[in-house]
Protein backbone atom coordinates (compact mmCIF):
# COMPACT_ATOMS: atom_id res chain seq x y z
CA UNK A 1 0.00 0.00 0.00
CA UNK A 2 1.86 2.96 -1.30
CA UNK A 3 1.75 6.23 0.66
CA UNK A 4 0.42 9.64 -0.98
CA UNK A 5 0.40 12.78 0.11
CA UNK A 6 -2.39 14.70 1.56
CA UNK A 7 -3.32 16.85 -0.83
CA UNK A 8 -3.09 13.98 -2.99
CA UNK A 9 -5.45 11.53 -0.91
CA UNK A 10 -7.99 14.20 -0.56
CA UNK A 11 -7.82 15.49 -4.05
CA UNK A 12 -8.58 11.72 -5.02
CA UNK A 13 -11.79 11.58 -2.67
CA UNK A 14 -15.11 11.62 -4.52
CA UNK A 15 -17.74 13.42 -3.23
CA UNK A 16 -18.29 15.54 0.29
CA UNK A 17 -16.11 16.06 3.12
CA UNK A 18 -17.08 13.51 6.27
CA UNK A 19 -17.75 13.94 9.78
CA UNK A 20 -15.16 12.00 11.77
CA UNK A 21 -16.24 11.00 15.64
CA UNK A 22 -13.05 9.66 17.87
CA UNK A 23 -14.24 7.76 20.74
CA UNK A 24 -11.09 8.75 23.13
CA UNK A 25 -9.49 9.92 26.44
CA UNK A 26 -9.85 13.40 27.17
CA UNK A 27 -8.15 15.40 24.95
CA UNK A 28 -6.48 17.35 27.38
CA UNK A 29 -4.71 13.91 28.25
CA UNK A 30 -3.54 13.64 24.92
CA UNK A 31 0.63 13.51 24.20
CA UNK A 32 1.18 15.42 21.06
CA UNK A 33 4.22 13.75 19.89
CA UNK A 34 3.07 10.22 21.08
CA UNK A 35 -0.30 9.74 20.55
CA UNK A 36 -1.04 7.43 17.81
CA UNK A 37 -5.33 9.09 17.26
CA UNK A 38 -3.66 12.63 17.38
CA UNK A 39 -1.56 12.26 14.27
CA UNK A 40 -5.14 10.29 12.49
CA UNK A 41 -7.64 13.42 13.81
CA UNK A 42 -4.63 16.00 12.43
CA UNK A 43 -4.69 14.03 8.70
CA UNK A 44 -8.49 13.96 8.76
CA UNK A 45 -8.71 17.72 9.54
CA UNK A 46 -6.05 18.82 7.25
CA UNK A 47 -8.35 16.62 4.31
CA UNK A 48 -11.03 18.91 4.97
CA UNK A 49 -12.96 16.26 7.13
CA UNK A 50 -15.17 17.09 10.85
CA UNK A 51 -13.79 15.80 13.85
CA UNK A 52 -15.42 15.42 16.93
CA UNK A 53 -14.59 14.30 20.11
CA UNK A 54 -16.77 11.85 22.59
CA UNK A 55 -16.18 10.18 25.44
CA UNK A 56 -17.28 6.99 26.96
CA UNK A 57 -19.55 8.91 29.11
CA UNK A 58 -21.02 11.02 26.16
CA UNK A 59 -22.53 7.58 24.70
CA UNK A 60 -25.59 7.36 25.30
CA UNK A 61 -29.12 5.13 23.98
CA UNK A 62 -32.82 6.30 23.88
CA UNK A 63 -35.09 2.92 23.07
CA UNK A 64 -32.59 1.47 20.81
CA UNK A 65 -31.34 4.30 19.02
CA UNK A 66 -27.28 4.94 20.32
CA UNK A 67 -26.83 8.52 20.36
CA UNK A 68 -23.94 10.60 21.96
CA UNK A 69 -22.90 14.46 22.69
CA UNK A 70 -20.05 14.71 20.45
CA UNK A 71 -18.03 17.87 20.18
CA UNK A 72 -16.41 19.21 17.37
CA UNK A 73 -12.71 20.35 18.00
CA UNK A 74 -9.52 20.90 15.73
CA UNK A 75 -6.29 19.58 16.34
CA UNK A 76 -3.05 21.01 15.93
CA UNK A 77 1.00 20.84 17.20
CA UNK A 78 1.17 22.97 20.01
CA UNK A 79 1.10 22.94 23.61
CA UNK A 80 -2.75 24.06 22.97
CA UNK A 81 -2.68 21.24 21.13
CA UNK A 82 -6.33 21.15 20.76
CA UNK A 83 -9.53 23.59 20.25
CA UNK A 84 -13.13 22.79 21.13
CA UNK A 85 -15.49 24.81 18.58
CA UNK A 86 -18.63 24.04 20.09
CA UNK A 87 -20.33 23.29 23.80
CA UNK A 88 -21.22 19.70 22.65
CA UNK A 89 -24.38 18.59 20.24
CA UNK A 90 -26.52 15.51 20.83
CA UNK A 91 -26.67 13.03 17.44
CA UNK A 92 -27.07 10.05 16.78
CA UNK A 93 -23.76 7.47 16.10
CA UNK A 94 -25.10 7.25 12.72
CA UNK A 95 -25.40 10.08 11.96
CA UNK A 96 -21.19 10.28 11.26
CA UNK A 97 -19.48 8.89 8.57
CA UNK A 98 -17.21 6.93 10.22
CA UNK A 99 -15.93 6.36 14.33
CA UNK A 100 -12.77 5.36 15.48
CA UNK A 101 -13.18 3.51 18.39
CA UNK A 102 -10.02 4.98 20.37
CA UNK A 103 -10.40 4.40 24.28
CA UNK A 104 -7.15 3.77 25.59
CA UNK A 105 -7.25 0.37 28.05
CA UNK A 106 -8.27 -1.16 30.58
CA UNK A 107 -10.86 -2.75 28.88
CA UNK A 108 -13.72 -2.88 31.57
CA UNK A 109 -16.84 -3.10 32.34
CA UNK A 110 -17.80 0.43 31.02
CA UNK A 111 -15.55 -0.11 27.92
CA UNK A 112 -17.49 -2.95 27.22
CA UNK A 113 -20.65 -1.32 27.68
CA UNK A 114 -19.81 1.22 24.95
CA UNK A 115 -18.93 -1.70 22.24
CA UNK A 116 -22.24 -2.59 22.98
CA UNK A 117 -23.86 0.48 22.43
CA UNK A 118 -21.81 0.77 19.47
CA UNK A 119 -23.29 -2.51 18.13
CA UNK A 120 -26.50 -0.68 17.68
CA UNK A 121 -25.25 2.04 15.17
CA UNK A 122 -26.45 0.94 11.60
CA UNK A 123 -23.08 -0.68 9.73
CA UNK A 124 -24.74 0.10 6.65
CA UNK A 125 -24.76 3.89 7.17
CA UNK A 126 -21.28 4.25 9.27
CA UNK A 127 -17.94 2.44 9.24
CA UNK A 128 -16.95 1.91 12.82
CA UNK A 129 -12.92 1.35 13.51
CA UNK A 130 -12.59 -1.29 15.08
CA UNK A 131 -15.38 -2.96 15.16
CA UNK A 132 -17.31 -3.30 18.16
CA UNK A 133 -17.99 -7.01 18.24
CA UNK A 134 -14.25 -7.76 17.25
CA UNK A 135 -13.23 -5.54 20.45
CA UNK A 136 -15.54 -7.75 22.85
CA UNK A 137 -14.19 -10.43 21.61
CA UNK A 138 -10.79 -9.82 20.97
CA UNK A 139 -8.92 -9.79 25.05
CA UNK A 140 -5.31 -8.89 23.68
CA UNK A 141 -4.24 -11.55 25.49
CA UNK A 142 -6.07 -14.40 25.26
CA UNK A 143 -6.88 -13.38 20.97
CA UNK A 144 -3.49 -14.86 20.20
CA UNK A 145 -4.35 -18.16 21.50
CA UNK A 146 -6.22 -18.85 18.04
CA UNK A 147 -2.84 -18.68 16.30
CA UNK A 148 -1.03 -21.63 17.75
CA UNK A 149 1.79 -21.63 14.98
CA UNK A 150 3.37 -18.32 15.76
CA UNK A 151 3.13 -18.20 19.08
CA UNK A 152 5.65 -19.67 22.02
CA UNK A 153 4.62 -22.22 24.35
CA UNK A 154 1.34 -20.59 26.31
CA UNK A 155 -0.23 -22.14 29.33
CA UNK A 156 -3.42 -19.56 31.01
CA UNK A 157 -4.38 -20.82 34.28
CA UNK A 158 -5.28 -20.12 37.98
CA UNK A 159 -2.74 -22.70 39.59
CA UNK A 160 -0.21 -21.83 41.07
CA UNK A 161 1.08 -25.87 40.96
CA UNK A 162 0.44 -25.71 37.16
CA UNK A 163 2.52 -22.48 36.58
CA UNK A 164 5.10 -24.53 38.28
CA UNK A 165 5.55 -27.19 36.03
CA UNK A 166 5.07 -25.13 33.13
CA UNK A 167 8.21 -22.98 34.03
CA UNK A 168 9.95 -26.42 34.67
CA UNK A 169 9.24 -27.92 31.08
CA UNK A 170 10.42 -24.69 29.82
CA UNK A 171 13.35 -24.88 31.54
CA UNK A 172 13.08 -23.20 34.70
CA UNK A 173 12.14 -20.01 33.49
CA UNK A 174 9.01 -18.15 32.42
CA UNK A 175 7.26 -14.70 31.77
CA UNK A 176 3.95 -14.18 33.74
CA UNK A 177 1.37 -11.66 32.74
CA UNK A 178 -2.88 -10.66 33.84
CA UNK A 179 -5.33 -10.95 31.10
CA UNK A 180 -6.27 -7.66 31.72
CA UNK A 181 -3.15 -5.63 32.35
CA UNK A 182 -1.66 -3.42 29.49
CA UNK A 183 1.75 -1.27 29.00
CA UNK A 184 3.75 -3.96 30.64
CA UNK A 185 1.57 -4.16 33.82
CA UNK A 186 2.22 -6.76 36.33
CA UNK A 187 4.65 -8.45 34.03
CA UNK A 188 7.35 -10.58 35.68
CA UNK A 189 10.12 -12.71 34.51
CA UNK A 190 10.55 -15.73 37.15
CA UNK A 191 12.86 -18.22 37.32
CA UNK A 192 12.99 -21.86 39.29
CA UNK A 193 14.90 -21.32 42.76
CA UNK A 194 13.92 -17.43 43.22
CA UNK A 195 12.28 -17.34 46.83
CA UNK A 196 10.28 -14.22 45.75
CA UNK A 197 8.52 -17.35 43.47
CA UNK A 198 5.33 -18.68 45.48
CA UNK A 199 4.65 -15.18 46.95
CA UNK A 200 4.86 -13.56 43.30
CA UNK A 201 2.70 -16.34 42.18
CA UNK A 202 0.13 -15.94 45.05
CA UNK A 203 -0.15 -12.13 44.25
CA UNK A 204 -0.58 -12.64 40.77
CA UNK A 205 -3.83 -15.05 41.03
CA UNK A 206 -4.69 -13.50 43.62
CA UNK A 207 -4.64 -17.22 45.52
CA UNK A 208 -5.79 -18.59 42.76
CA UNK A 209 -9.13 -16.43 42.14
CA UNK A 210 -8.01 -15.08 39.05
CA UNK A 211 -6.42 -16.92 35.93
CA UNK A 212 -2.45 -15.61 34.55
CA UNK A 213 -0.97 -16.49 31.72
CA UNK A 214 2.18 -17.78 31.27
CA UNK A 215 4.58 -17.94 28.33
CA UNK A 216 8.13 -19.56 27.38
CA UNK A 217 10.79 -16.51 28.18
CA UNK A 218 12.25 -15.53 24.65
CA UNK A 219 16.18 -14.28 25.41
CA UNK A 220 15.68 -12.10 22.26
CA UNK A 221 14.03 -9.38 24.40
CA UNK A 222 16.92 -8.14 25.45
CA UNK A 223 16.93 -6.78 21.83
CA UNK A 224 13.64 -5.58 22.17
CA UNK A 225 10.00 -6.31 21.17
CA UNK A 226 8.43 -5.27 17.98
CA UNK A 227 5.47 -3.61 17.86
CA UNK A 228 4.30 -4.11 13.96
CA UNK A 229 1.48 -2.00 13.36
CA UNK A 230 -0.99 -3.72 10.77
CA UNK A 231 -3.83 -2.21 8.60
CA UNK A 232 -6.63 -4.82 7.39
CA UNK A 233 -4.07 -7.54 7.68
CA UNK A 234 -1.39 -5.98 6.21
CA UNK A 235 2.02 -4.64 7.85
CA UNK A 236 2.61 -0.85 7.34
CA UNK A 237 5.45 -0.40 9.69
CA UNK A 238 7.50 -1.22 13.16
CA UNK A 239 9.87 -0.33 15.57
CA UNK A 240 11.72 -2.18 18.16
CA UNK A 241 11.01 -1.19 21.71
CA UNK A 242 14.37 -1.41 23.43
CA UNK A 243 14.25 -2.18 27.19
CA UNK A 244 16.66 -0.81 30.08
CA UNK A 245 19.75 -2.94 31.47
CA UNK A 246 17.92 -3.21 34.60
CA UNK A 247 14.39 -3.91 32.57
CA UNK A 248 12.58 -6.88 30.73
CA UNK A 249 9.77 -4.53 29.66
CA UNK A 250 10.49 -2.89 26.53
CA UNK A 251 7.25 -0.30 26.97
CA UNK A 252 8.12 3.46 26.20
CA UNK A 253 6.21 4.32 29.32
CA UNK A 254 8.71 2.18 31.87
CA UNK A 255 11.54 3.75 30.01
CA UNK A 256 12.02 1.59 27.06
CA UNK A 257 13.81 3.02 23.79
CA UNK A 258 12.63 3.05 19.90
CA UNK A 259 14.90 2.43 17.88
CA UNK A 260 14.52 1.26 13.31
CA UNK A 261 13.32 -2.02 12.40
CA UNK A 262 12.49 -3.78 9.48
CA UNK A 263 9.17 -5.65 8.88
CA UNK A 264 10.77 -9.48 8.29
CA UNK A 265 9.83 -12.44 6.74
CA UNK A 266 8.89 -13.77 9.15
CA UNK A 267 6.22 -10.31 10.60
CA UNK A 268 4.94 -10.81 6.98
CA UNK A 269 4.22 -14.64 7.43
CA UNK A 270 2.41 -13.86 11.10
CA UNK A 271 0.42 -11.60 9.68
CA UNK A 272 -0.47 -14.01 6.75
CA UNK A 273 -1.65 -16.60 9.01
CA UNK A 274 -3.55 -13.81 11.28
CA UNK A 275 -5.22 -12.12 8.47
CA UNK A 276 -8.45 -13.81 7.65
CA UNK A 277 -9.63 -13.74 11.55
CA UNK A 278 -8.58 -9.92 11.48
CA UNK A 279 -10.69 -8.97 8.75
CA UNK A 280 -13.30 -11.71 9.76
CA UNK A 281 -13.19 -9.71 13.14
CA UNK A 282 -13.70 -6.22 11.79
CA UNK A 283 -10.11 -5.50 13.84
CA UNK A 284 -8.53 -3.46 10.79
CA UNK A 285 -6.06 -1.43 12.63
CA UNK A 286 -4.13 -3.32 15.31
CA UNK A 287 -1.02 -3.42 16.63
CA UNK A 288 1.04 -7.12 16.83
CA UNK A 289 3.74 -7.19 19.93
CA UNK A 290 6.47 -9.93 18.68
CA UNK A 291 9.78 -10.88 20.36
CA UNK A 292 12.30 -12.80 18.33
CA UNK A 293 10.17 -15.30 15.83
CA UNK A 294 6.49 -15.38 18.23
CA UNK A 295 3.76 -13.34 18.00
CA UNK A 296 3.24 -12.13 21.87
CA UNK A 297 0.03 -10.05 22.12
CA UNK A 298 -2.30 -8.71 19.45
CA UNK A 299 -3.61 -5.06 20.65
CA UNK A 300 -6.81 -3.94 19.43
CA UNK A 301 -7.94 -1.54 21.59
CA UNK A 302 -6.13 1.84 20.86
CA UNK A 303 -2.46 0.72 19.46
CA UNK A 304 -0.27 2.50 19.29
CA UNK A 305 3.61 3.00 18.07
CA UNK A 306 2.83 5.48 14.29
CA UNK A 307 4.40 8.42 15.54
CA UNK A 308 7.71 6.76 16.71
CA UNK A 309 7.64 4.63 13.16
CA UNK A 310 6.69 7.80 11.34
CA UNK A 311 9.82 9.70 12.95
CA UNK A 312 12.45 6.81 11.85
CA UNK A 313 11.31 5.86 8.88
CA UNK A 314 10.24 9.16 7.93
CA UNK A 315 6.76 8.16 6.61
CA UNK A 316 3.37 9.22 7.89
CA UNK A 317 1.79 5.80 8.70
CA UNK A 318 -1.42 7.72 9.33
CA UNK A 319 -2.29 8.82 5.78
CA UNK A 320 -2.53 5.55 4.62
CA UNK A 321 -5.60 5.02 7.63
CA UNK A 322 -7.13 7.43 6.82
CA UNK A 323 -6.85 6.31 3.13
CA UNK A 324 -8.37 2.92 4.43
CA UNK A 325 -11.38 5.11 6.23
CA UNK A 326 -12.55 7.08 3.26
CA UNK A 327 -12.60 3.96 0.98
CA UNK A 328 -14.91 1.66 3.30
CA UNK A 329 -16.82 4.87 4.09
CA UNK A 330 -17.39 5.45 0.59
CA UNK A 331 -18.52 2.20 -0.13
CA UNK A 332 -21.22 1.62 2.60
CA UNK A 333 -24.43 0.73 0.77
CA UNK A 334 -26.68 3.53 2.90
CA UNK A 335 -23.78 5.93 3.21
CA UNK A 336 -25.41 9.27 3.55
CA UNK A 337 -24.34 10.97 0.13
CA UNK A 338 -24.79 7.57 -2.08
Amino acid sequence: MAPRTTGEAHNAMAGPDYKFAFIMDPLESVLVDKDTTFVMMLEAQARGHQIFFVGLKDMYCVGSMPLCRATRCEVRRASDHYRLLDGGVEMPLDAFDAIFMRKDPPADANYLYATMLLSLTDSRRTFVMNSPKGLREANEKLYQLNFPSVIPPTLVTYEIDRLKRFMDEQGGEMVIKPLDGHGGEGVFVLVRGDRNLNAILETATQFEKRPIMAQRYIPEVRKGDKRLIVLDGEPLGCTLRVPMAAEHRGNIHVGGTCVKAEVTARDREICRVLRPRLQHDGLYFVGLDIIGDFLTEVNVTSPTGVQEINRLDGVKLEEQVIDFVESRVAALPLHHNN
